[in-house]
């Protein structure tokens, strides 16, 4: 069995590894950390997660007693745990942005930190596993992905070498739990309730990943215009993606074709013929995805959806940790969660 650990349990996404891993075949959690609920019970602090077990303050010496540790810190205070967990034996799957970046000089940048541990930021491996999974059964740290870059990445790969210099418009819409467990003014219910807005009009920290995992798919560098909206909804993240193509147009049913063949066997990417909505994949690891071609406006439009929460943050962490220990891809991840 496998010993994982959660750092960082409490928020949105531990308490969602926390589901997964309790019900995995091949897990045993080990230690649940927590600053604000450090020695409650999990029932205690939610009580529609019937697992045995208490929240205790985070201690390197425990948590690097496991095999795996799911470090689940905010950005810019993740790495240090990471650093040292990993220095210490320990597998990680960070779900911070602390090690998403390639260029150390990035994280300051897009993030506002200068990062420490250079040598960290070039051995980690970026944890898309449709794109990555020889490199993350082999790693030790493994950046899993932000949930806007999974979705439109995931909806750009088959045609990153046909989309021409003008690069693309990525429009995504998510639902509230996507800012996390903590409240503001912007996700209080009162302002979400009957409204729908855009945030982080220019800039948002995911288009660093946008851009660097593009432009390695493409083999050059693409612009990305990158606009999120707060749907008012629990969960989900909706893209329509927007490119113009090199080579002229082939008709929608040859972009789907392109589209079914590359992600023939992939186990949590469907390609469909209509339009997905949130439902489709509501508390599952998987996204779904259609082209449909606008010839007349000149451009091709992509849709995807995923479920932020799960492919979009815990899922994948989960899908991560079996690529590192030769698991089936899927297993612990075949439910709804």
């Amino acid at each position: 069995m496998i010993r994982a650990s959660i750092v960082g349990a409490t928020g949105y996404t531990g308490a969602l590894l926390t589901d997964i891993l309790s019900e995995h075949p091949d897990v045993q959690l080990d230690v649940l950390t927590s600053r604000s609920y450090a020695g409650r019970s999990v029932c205690d602090v939610f009580p529609h997660l019937r697992i045995e077990g208490r929240y205790a303050p985070y201690s390197i010496q425990a948590v690097a007693q496991s095999d795996v540790a799911f470090v689940c810190y905010p950005h810019a205070e993740a790495h240090a745990a990471v650093a040292a967990l990993v220095d210490a034996g320990c597998k990680v799957v960070d779900l911070s942005a602390d090690f998403r970046l390639k260029d150390p000089e990035a994280y300051t940048t897009w993030y506002g930190f200068t990062h420490p541990r250079r040598d960290l930021v070039a051995e980690a491996v970026y944890g898309l596993p449709e794109v990555y999974r020889e490199k993350i059964a082999g790693a030790r740290l493994v950046a899993n992905p932000g949930c806007y870059p999974t979705g439109m990445l995931l909806g750009l790969l088959p045609v990153a070498g046909r989309i021409d210099g003008s690069g693309v418009i990525v429009d995504s819409k998510s639902g509230v739990s996507g800012a996390g467990r903590t409240p503001s003014d912007k996700t209080h219910f009162c302002a979400v309730t009957g409204n729908f807005r855009a945030y982080s009009e220019v800039g948002h920290r995911h288009t660093a990943e946008m851009l660097q995992e593009l432009g390695l798919a493409a083999g050059q560098g693409l612009p990305v215009a990158f606009t999120p909206h707060l749907l008012p909804v629990e969960r989900g993240i909706l893209s329509t993606l927007y490119f113009r193509p090199v080579g002229g147009f082939v008709g929608t049913d040859k972009w789907l074709e392109l589209y079914r063949a590359f992600y023939q066997g992939e186990p949590f990417v469907e390609v469909c013929d209509h339009v997905p909505g949130l439902s489709d994949v509501a508390h599952t690891n998987f996204c779904r995805v259609t082209v449909r071609e606008d010839k007349a406006a000149g451009v091709v439009k992509i849709f995807t959806v995923i479920d932020n929460l799960v492919k979009g943050a815990s899922g994948q962490a989960v899908q991560n940790m079996n690529c590192m220990f030769g698991l089936r891809e899927d297993a612990g991840l075949g439910r709804a969660v």
